[in-house]
């Protein structure tokens, strides 16, 4: 971003530049509603801000009166965003997914660090017609990579919901192929080539998707009864046990992700965390 023009921006303003960027980029429209609802101000104030952002950058965004809302053209450039797609992800996640305008303004610099992991590539025309699937239950015939098939074979899918795994965005959809939900991994979707109308399976019918199931976390039993405790206290378990509940769909991630063990513990298991409801789990454990 053109620092001059940043400094002569108010970081509310800022901030309202960098959602209009956001939106348009990876929804691929703008409307009002879209600032109205993010940051509490008026329909008059939003056309304001749009209508400001355009006499900066009046080649990035074009009003369309098929979708009623802006679009970005095809020299559409990114000013105070990032451009990134776990950005809009985060965003749709509820996580600071504006910090980085707060690193421009006047506010005093943090003392923290967080370390992220590696930004896997996602592009916008893969994302925003999955988005738009999603949002209106279409079918899309995409190109999909896995190890088993590096170089990419047709599915036909229909998706409901995006998951962040802790480490990388999935879909979660209605594969065709298998006749089944199943999550698939946005950056290895090569191409999507084509919608294919409504979707043909309600995704309430994804049951594990709607069900919730309780996850039951113990310090390893191997250890003695002091590291045990200190365990516990890290991970504030009461009573030696931490209870967690998660969509059953997901489980498989949570366990990934907080280090817990979750096969059979014997004399050689050294993990700090298992899993202690294991029985009640093992058909939701990949």
């Amino acid at each position: 971003m053109d620092e001059n023009i940043s400094n002569k921006i108010r970081w509310q303003q800022l901030l309202r530049y960098q959602l209009i960027e956001i939106m348009a980029l990876w929804e691929g429209r703008l409307i009002t509603n879209h600032l109205t609802g993010a940051f509490g101000i008026g329909r008059q104030q939003a056309s304001k801000d749009i209508n400001a952002y355009k006499e900066l950058y009046p080649t990035n965004l074009t009003y369309d009166k098929k979708v009623k809302g802006y679009v970005p053209t095809s020299e559409f450039q990114v000013h105070f965003a990032q451009g990134a797609a776990n950005e809009y992800l985060h965003l749709l996640n509820g996580n600071e997914a504006l910090r980085r305008v707060f690193e421009k303004s006047e506010m005093p610099s943090s003392y923290t660090e967080i370390l992220g992991v590696p930004d896997r590539t996602i592009s916008p025309d893969i994302l925003r017609p999955i988005i738009k699937a999603c949002r209106e239950k279409l079918r899309l015939d995409i190109t999909y990579c896995s190890m088993t098939n590096p170089y990419g074979e047709d599915r036909i899918i229909s998706p409901h919901s995006l998951v962040f795994s802790g480490v990388r965005w999935h879909v979660r959809a209605y594969c065709e192929k298998h006749r089944s939900y199943r999550d698939f991994v946005i950056n290895r979707i090569m191409s999507v080539d084509d919608e294919m109308g409504g979707a043909i399976e309600d995704d309430k019918n994804d049951d594990i998707w709607y069900r919730y199931v309780d996850i039951e976390i113990v310090p390893n039993p191997n250890f003695n009864s002091a590291q045990q405790s200190l365990i516990a206290r890290d991970y504030n378990m009461h009573n030696g046990v931490m209870k967690l509940s998660c969509r059953a769909a997901l489980v498989q991630y949570l366990l990934d992700n907080s280090r817990v063990f979750f096969g059979e513990v014997t004399s050689q298991t050294y993990d700090h965390l298992v899993l202690k409801n294991r029985g009640n789990l093992l058909r939701y454990i990949l």
